[in-house]
């Protein structure tokens, strides 16, 4: 896999979980602790993404 493939895997992965925090904020049942989760993995995606386009 190509590095700018991955990139784009990545800033998929990044979409899907922006969407899944937006469902999980509007959800009344969801923990605070699950939506921190969800919020921890997609910085971790972010600075991936940011780390990853500096060596391109």
């Amino acid at each position: 896999m190509s590095l700018s493939s991955h990139i784009e895997e990545l800033k998929k992965k990044h979409h899907a979980l922006s969407e899944k925090v937006e469902v999980a904020q509007r959800a009344p049942g969801v923990s605070t602790l699950e939506l921190a989760d969800l919020k921890k993995q997609k910085l971790k995606i972010k600075e991936e993404i940011e780390r990853l386009s500096m060596d391109v």
